[in-house]
């Protein structure tokens, strides 16, 4: 136990053979549980992992017969730690890049009481971003902004980070079975747990980079991520400040939405008249354009200012 709190680590392994017994042992003693989910690795991981259970009782084998994710491999750890009752679990994944001497700052704002949810930051501090190649933190950078507006965290930072942790009281309200199941699933997770109030924390930790080896296609990965924020930002919208609650913030997204293309729209319209057509017309078109874009701009500005206010205030179920 750590500090009288029952802690499991979820452990999602996919061709992990090279690193997951590392990982492993790295654990700390004070972890209950460690549950290590092999998502149909190809590789020789389950014999890895198989070689290693005798060593550490703690550890329990989870495998899916096809694969299925990283997302759902967590979340069956996630259902694991549910069904023996821990209070706590954190996630680690199997390429030994969490750096197991952090998990205890994880753990203190939860234990505390002021969280349910806590995620890692390897972007707030330039050293603690050594190693990370300049494509990665610009991807992440764009993520975190749009994972702000999708989620409703705005103080939030390195979304893509999979070091965190998580109250049994959270795993028990969210969905688990809506979850999305691949790369994408912790920006998921944080709309989901905003939409019941649930009170989350970055930590700062350094990065560390070793010799896992990433397989996401960056753009690929970036394009399949914003459209799914793009959907969970309205489900969001419409779960938290309408069906749960109401606020008029939903109207004033809407009208920026509405106003701002308008204004594109006509802009784009005045710009054909004048060099295709040849017609005067860039002041008065131009100006009135450009005046319905800036009071779509308003209105979603004045949409953000209450969603953080929402998210400072006691707005939410807990």
């Amino acid at each position: 136990m750590y500090k009288e709190h029952t802690v499991s680590v979820v452990v999602p392994a996919y061709n992990e053979e090279l690193l997951i017994v590392e990982t492993l042992e790295s654990i700390p003693d004070f972890i209950d549980k460690i549950y290590v989910v092999n998502d149909c690795s190809k590789d020789k991981t389950q014999e890895r992992i198989d070689a290693y259970i005798p060593k550490d009782s703690r550890v329990v084998s989870l495998s899916h017969e096809v694969n299925r994710g990283v997302g759902a491999a967590i979340v069956t750890g996630y259902r694991a730690s549910l069904a023996d009752c821990m209070m706590i679990t954190a996630v680690m994944a199997g390429d030994n890049q969490m750096d197991p001497a952090f998990l205890p700052k994880l753990l203190d704002p939860i234990i505390a009481g002021k969280v349910d949810y806590t995620v890692g930051n390897r972007l707030t501090n330039p050293n603690y971003r050594h190693g990370m190649s300049k494509w990665r933190f610009f991807g992440n950078a764009v993520l975190t902004f749009l994972t702000k507006i999708a989620s409703g965290y705005w103080q939030m930072s390195d979304p893509q980070n999979g070091y965190t942790a998580i109250t049994r009281r959270a795993l028990e309200t969210v969905s688990l079975d809506a979850i999305y199941p691949r790369y994408g699933y912790c920006n998921d997770l944080m709309v989901r747990l905003n939409v019941y109030g649930f009170r989350m924390r970055n930590v700062p930790h350094p990065a560390r980079y070793g010799r896992e080896k990433s397989g996401i296609k960056y753009m690929t990965y970036i394009r399949k991520v914003s459209y799914l924020l793009i959907r969970d930002f309205l489900w969001r919208l419409k779960m938290k400040y309408i069906v749960h609650g109401f606020h008029p913030l939903v109207f004033y997204y809407l009208f920026g939405v509405i106003f701002c293309l308008i204004g594109l729209a006509g802009g784009i319209i005045t710009l054909v008249e004048k060099i295709a057509l040849g017609e005067n017309v860039l002041f008065d078109h131009g100006m009135l354009s450009l005046i319905i874009f800036t009071l779509g701009l308003m209105f979603l500005f004045f949409a953000m200012l209450f969603d953080m206010q929402a998210e400072n205030g006691d707005y939410g179920w807990y």
